[in-house]
């Protein structure tokens, strides 16, 4: 089974404990009910409860502890972080939040060379701790260029300092608080941790009414030390972006949770209207609407594990996971809105009601492509891949499923954050020629002419300078990588082929809107918009095997899971 069902547990560890977090922290959500968790949202109460079940257990503990710094069975592994972020974001966005911020919080501690502190924070996570990450300002966001925050030599090699943070998670009960800033006298960029219960630490507010404490904070002649020091110049820059790598493709199975949840109560509500005479289900634009939340959801699931096996292999000799990692956050984010946008058409008006599960969903899904970089942000970032990625391919051998039970070091070393236009991919063309399905070749013919107007009608230095246009070509690529990734998967895992022939129906469909939208654009050329046209077609239609995906995929989900309430 894709999806993730709480009562179907049918996934391989290669250890007991990671058994064990999974299973105790589906218990501990299921034990607490929908009521209490419906109730805890709307009053906006703290998760103190969560943070008690985590101590108790020691999760984070083991989830967020490097070899070598906690128990023996404490380890970062990417292939079990997936899973426990799918799991958060399957009971409510507050909850994965928690976990996130405390992942972004920890990462300038463990790639810094401070064992005191790497040693301080293993114990405080043993204590049921959790952490914030001090990065972004008021006026500057994440504009590192612009940091406030500095620290200044007092005279006798301490420092004192000034500056405030905006938005930061569990900024209010942070055990340690990794924050970002400059040295006052040379400018040079340096981390440091800070106590959020110190006398020289104030929390101005929460910015936002939620469960989620996301901090103002402001340090007034706070007293630092050496020892409080992660990192200094390039070290501290890297650290920063690094960080944010770590943390980035949270982001999509937090989505790809709360997608899943929504997905069951949406089929629920469905199966058991009646309307005119017929059961909701009944209605062709109803089962659509499901087939094609299915379908993108299932997508979301096998890109972003397909992208974890290139997290796990990353090196200083292939960085593929560059681009695959952003990818999870955006392209798997905003498919989870539209996932949400198609079940909220079925169940419509109830998708407001207070008791149900899809009115938090709504609006928490809304968060995640804004969180670590907007989809802009990333796509900015995502296009520098691309000449690369279409004409210069590199030999790469072949990555399988990566699910080990080790510790993914790499992840603490990635090194420096320069470069990204030199980084190289595997031929494409290895996936798509070895799934020969009907949507699949269609979707081969769109990618062709994609490479015939990069080769033919390339961007003019004006539209190089328009992030509008390259925005939108971007999309364009993002579709080319994702459905890669997803014939990869399926080949690695067996997904049936019903089912990615019907991804690809909404792959082409996709495609097609995006060449339209860059044919659309002011500043395209005649000759592009003539490629563009060519780009848009029609998906092969099966009503047969539409049929069959909504038997077999979907409708059999109906009454399989309902959260204890």
């Amino acid at each position: 089974m894709i999806l993730l069902h709480p009562h179907r547990r049918d996934r391989d560890y290669a250890d007991a404990r990671s058994d064990e977090v999974m299973k105790k922290t589906i218990a501990f959500f299921e034990a607490k009910g929908k009521r209490r968790l419906k109730d805890d949202d709307h009053g906006a109460v703290w998760y103190q409860d969560f943070l008690d079940f985590v101590a108790t257990e020691g999760i984070f503990a083991t989830m967020c502890t490097p070899s070598g710094y906690g128990a023996d069975d404490s380890r970062w592994d990417a292939w079990r972080i997936c899973e426990f972020a799918e799991i958060l974001g399957f009971y409510g966005l507050p909850y994965w939040y928690s976990w996130q911020v405390t992942v972004l919080g920890l990462g300038p501690i463990w790639m810094s060379d401070n064992e005191a502190v790497k040693e301080k924070t293993a114990a405080l996570l043993q204590d049921g701790g959790v952490f914030a990450f001090g990065l972004s300002e008021k006026e500057h966001g994440a504009d590192l260029y612009s940091t406030e925050m500095m620290l200044t030599p007092v005279g006798d090699g301490t420092y004192r300092a000034n500056g405030s943070k905006y938005y930061i998670g569990n900024g209010n009960q942070a055990a340690l608080v990794s924050t970002f800033g400059k040295m006052s006298d040379t400018g040079e960029y340096c981390f440091f941790v800070v106590d959020s219960q110190h006398p020289s630490y104030r929390v101005v507010k929460n910015v936002v009414h939620s469960q989620n404490f996301v901090s103002e904070y402001e340090l007034s002649d706070y007293p630092i030390t050496e020892a409080d020091i992660l990192s200094r110049g390039d070290e501290a820059w890297n650290a920063a972006l690094n960080t944010v790598n770590i943390g980035k493709f949270n982001l999509g199975w937090g989505s790809i949770g709360i997608c899943t949840h929504a997905f069951y109560e949406a089929i629920d509500h469905a199966a058991n209207r009646v309307l005119y005479g017929k059961h909701v289900t009944d209605f062709p634009h109803i089962k659509q609407l499901f087939v094609d939340a299915y379908s993108r959801l299932a997508a979301m699931k096998i890109f972003a594990r397909r992208a974890s096996d290139y997290m796990r292999t990353a090196s200083p000799e292939d960085r593929r996971y560059l681009l695959y990692n952003p990818l999870v956050k955006m392209k798997v984010t905003t498919q989870g809105e539209e996932v949400i946008n198609l079940l909220w058409d079925v169940i419509a008006a109830k998708g407001f009601e207070k008791d149900t599960y899809f009115e938090m969903a709504a609006g928490d899904i809304r968060a995640l492509p804004k969180l670590e970089g907007t989809v802009h942000v990333n796509m900015a970032l995502i296009v520098k891949f691309m000449a690369n990625y279409f004409f210069n391919p590199g030999e790469f051998p072949e990555i399988g499923k990566v699910d080990a039970a080790v510790h993914d070091d790499f992840l603490f070393n990635q090194g420096p954050t320069k470069g990204l236009g030199k980084i190289q991919f595997h031929d494409y063309h290895l996936a798509y020629d070895s799934l020969d399905l009907p949507n699949i070749e269609i979707f081969k013919e769109q990618i062709a002419l994609l490479v015939e107007l990069l080769m033919t009608a390339p961007p003019n230095q004006d539209q190089v300078k328009d992030i509008d246009f390259l925005l939108n070509l971007g999309e364009l690529f993002t579709l080319v990588a994702y459905g890669q990734l997803l014939i990869e998967k399926a080949r690695i895992d067996t997904v049936a082929d019903d089912l990615m022939d019907q991804i690809f129906d909404f792959m082409v469909r996709d495609f097609s809107k995006f060449a339209l939208q860059l044919y659309s654009k002011t500043s395209s050329t005649p000759e592009q918009m003539a490629i563009c046209l060519k780009i848009i077609k029609k998906p092969a239609v099966n009503p047969e095997r539409f049929n069959r995906i909504w038997e077999t995929d979907v409708k059999s989900l109906t009454e399989t899971y309902t959260m204890n309430d």
